[in-house]
């Protein structure tokens, strides 16, 4: 079916079968090969990508997709984690006959496009993380980690989040229940070692903002073991970028839709490292 998308223009839209759930995605522009984009946690395509997908969709084609719980898409009696939304991303994908795509994850999106480099490499052909880029819970700010133990579901109400959510949600009722979860989520996400970000090969893209929520510092170790963080004009650029944004907190990074669309467009058209294998 055909749908108003968030930036006024149509786009294709549909519910995908997808390991139990009914998977809400939109599909917007032409190219190959494709960039799926992955919202972060709360999020619908519409707060973590609305003013970026007509940038993008303008010279290729952007699908997008809301995950188990968010926006569209309806819950189950399954908990949340990375691996299982690489899962269904992966699934997802296959379900619309796409053999290899670019990954944009915002957020936690970000780490769901990790994920599914390390476990479908040959899917995966080059990575973005906008916001909040962190392979170890260790690069997060410690007062985040404190703050989150306080909060109640109920303090989210009210806010843009929740506002989109009963815009679109199937059952807009279960808000608080999307918030706990996301909570239990927070408190029991797993580390990657350092040796799994050392091992992924898809040229990556990590852009910060330079208030976000973790810790620039961690976000420039985790540049150097995808292969960035040398000089460059005696050895030649490596196949990772890394991008601060000034003046720019995690919230506001989606608001940056130019500058996000410069970098993440220049970064998918550059040509692959002769070094990074591509799949048969």
């Amino acid at each position: 079916m055909t749908t108003p998308s968030p930036s006024g223009a149509f786009s294709e839209s549909g519910y995908a079968p997808v390991n139990g759930l009914e998977m809400y995605y939109e599909v917007y522009g032409s190219g190959d090969p494709p960039l799926m984009l992955l919202h972060g946690n709360l999020s619908t395509i519409n707060t973590s990508f609305g003013k970026l997908i007509p940038l993008l969709a303008a010279t290729r084609q952007v699908i997008a997709l809301e995950q188990q719980g968010h926006g569209h898409t309806a819950d189950i009696e399954r908990p949340f984690s990375i691996g299982q939304w690489a899962r269904d991303t992966t699934a997802l994908l296959r379900h619309l006959k796409i053999e290899q795509a670019d990954v944009f994850g915002y957020s936690s999106g970000g780490a769901v496009a990790l994920e599914m480099a390390m476990r479908s490499p040959a899917l995966a052909r080059k990575l973005v993380w906008a916001g909040g880029a962190t392979y170890s819970r260790a690069g997060f700010y410690p007062e985040l980690a404190a703050a989150g133990e306080t909060m109640q579901p109920e303090d989210l109400d009210g806010s843009p989040f929740q506002q989109e959510y009963a815009r679109v949600a199937p059952h807009p009722e279960q808000w608080r229940r999307l918030v706990a979860k996301i909570a239990d989520f927070d408190r029991t996400i797993e580390d990657w070692p350092r040796e799994a970000i050392a091992d992924i090969q898809q040229p990556t893209l990590l852009i910060i903002g330079d208030s976000d929520i973790v810790r620039p510092e961690h976000v420039v170790e985790m540049f150097r073991l995808l292969g960035g963080g040398v000089a460059g004009d005696l050895v030649g650029l490596p196949r990772s970028q890394l991008a601060v944004l000034p003046g720019t907190t995690h919230v506001m990074i989606p608001d940056r839709a130019e500058w996000l669309a410069s970098m993440v467009c220049a970064f998918l058209d550059a040509p692959m490292p002769d070094s990074v294998s591509k799949p048969a």
